[in-house]
C-alpha cells in the first residue's frame, strides 16, 4: 500500500524549481535537505514559497530538498539528525524537536509569552533573545538562524468549552511546554505524531487540539472533525525557528548564507499577514466552528497562573532566568505603551 509518508517522498521540493545545468557546474552544486515540522497542506504556506525562491535564485550553485511532518525522522528527532548531519536544516519550534538547549521550553507556545505575532520578533531583535539563542545552539553544533511567530494557541473541540470546568479530562493534542502548563487545569497532555491527530479525532482517541488558531485548523483539515472553537488563546504566536547544522552552515559561501536569512525572512513576513487576516476572516466568515469563550474574570485564573509558571520555570536555571526577566521586562513596557500594545 502506498503510504503518505512514501508518497511524500516523491514530492520533496528542489528539482523542479532547478534550472538546466552544465555536467561540471552540477556536480559542484550545493544540495541541503530539510524537514519541516509542518504537513504538505500548512508547509504550503509556512515554508514551500521560501524553498521555492531560494532555490529559483540559487539556482545551479545551490538547491534545498524539502520533506515534510516526520517523512524523514519522526519530529521528536528532528535535532539530533540536523545535529549528526543526517538532515541539514530545520523548521520547527524548539519545544517539538527535542532541542537539548536551556531554550527549549520557550519555543513553540510558553504561556502568555506573548499577545501577538509582532511580539515575538521584537523579542528576538530587539529584547536579546537573538543573542541568547545563538549561544545556546552554538553549544551544540547547530546554527540559529532565525526566529518569527507563527499563530496563536487555541483549543479546537469536540464539546464546547464555556468555563475551566469544561476543560477537566479532555485529551488535547498539544506541545510539551503547552501541555504541562494545562495539565494543572485537568487538561490531558496527548502526544502523537502530526499525521494521525485527524484519525485519533475522528475515533476519539482525542477531544481536541490545542496545537493552533482557527487558521490551521481549517488548513490541514482538524476543522473537519471538531466542532467548537474557544476564542480564549494562551499565548499570542507560536515561536518557531529555522537552524541548520553548524558545520553545513559554515561551508555556504557569505552571499548563500545571506540569501537563505532572506528567504527566511520572507516566510516570517507571509505568515505575519496570513495568519493575522486568516485568524479573523474564519472567526467572522468560517462555517465549520462554533466560536465559545470564558470568561474573562474566569479566565484571569489561567493567566495568574501563568506568572507562577514563569517563575517555576525561571528558577531551573540562569539562562531560563535571563529569557524569563526578558519576558517580564517586555511585557511591562507593553502594558505601560498602553493602546495598541495593549488593551486592558
Amino acid at each position: 500500500m502506498t503510504t503518505r509518508r512514501n508518497f511524500l517522498k516523491t514530492t520533496a521540493l528542489g528539482a523542479a524549481a532547478a534550472p538546466l545545468a552544465t555536467p561540471a557546474i552540477a556536480q559542484n552544486k550545493i544540495t541541503w535537505r530539510m524537514q519541516t515540522y509542518a504537513g504538505p497542506a500548512l508547509a504550503a504556506h509556512v515554508i514551500d514559497p521560501a524553498i521555492k525562491m531560494f532555490n529559483k535564485i540559487a539556482g545551479d550553485r545551490m538547491q534545498i530538498e524539502l520533506f515534510y511532518a516526520d517523512q524523514l525522522v519522526p519530529t521528536g528527532e528532528l535535532f539530533r539528525a540536523m545535529q549528526k548531519g543526517t538532515i541539514d536544516a530545520v523548521q520547527s519550534d524548539d519545544d517539538s524537536m527535542a532541542s537539548p538547549t536551556e531554550v527549549t521550553v520557550f519555543g513553540g507556545y510558553f504561556p502568555f509569552a506573548s499577545r501577538y505575532s509582532l511580539d515575538v520578533p521584537v523579542l528576538f531583535n530587539q529584547y536579546g533573545l537573538n543573542e541568547i539563542w545563538d549561544e545556546e545552539y552554538s553549544k551544540v553544533g547547530v546554527k540559529h538562524i532565525s526566529a518569527g511567530a507563527w499563530d496563536p494557541c487555541h483549543f479546537a473541540t469536540k464539546d464546547p468549552i464555556n468555563s475551566l470546568e469544561d476543560l477537566k479530562g479532555k485529551r488535547v493534542f498539544t506541545f510539551p511546554t503547552a501541555g504541562r502548563f494545562l495539565s494543572q487545569f485537568g487538561v490531558v497532555p496527548v502526544t502523537l505524531p502530526w499525521e494521525d491527530i485527524e484519525v485519533a479525532m475522528q475515533t476519539g482517541e482525542l477531544d481536541g487540539v490545542a496545537w493552533s488558531g482557527i487558521t490551521e485548523d481549517y488548513t490541514v483539515g482538524w476543522a473537519d472533525v471538531t466542532n467548537h472553537f474557544l476564542t480564549n488563546n494562551i499565548s499570542g504566536a507560536w515561536a518557531g525557528s529555522f537552524f541548520a547544522n553548524m558545520d553545513r552552515w559554515n561551508e555556504l559561501p557569505e552571499d548563500l548564507q545571506a540569501l537563505f536569512r532572506v528567504c527566511t525572512d520572507q516566510s516570517h513576513y507571509y505568515r505575519q499577514w496570513w495568519y493575522w487576516g486568516g485568524e479573523a476572516s474564519l472567526r467572522v466568515n468560517g462555517d465549520k466552528l462554533k466560536l465559545t469563550s470564558i470568561p474573562d474574570a474566569e479566565w484571569q485564573q489561567v493567566e495568574d497562573a501563568a506568572v507562577k509558571f514563569w517563575d517555576e520555570i525561571a528558577a531551573e536555571s540562569e539562562t531560563k532566568a535571563r529569557v524569563v526577566e526578558i519576558f517580564k521586562k517586555y511585557n511591562a513596557d507593553m502594558a505601560k505603551a498602553g493602546r495598541p500594545y495593549r488593551y486592558g
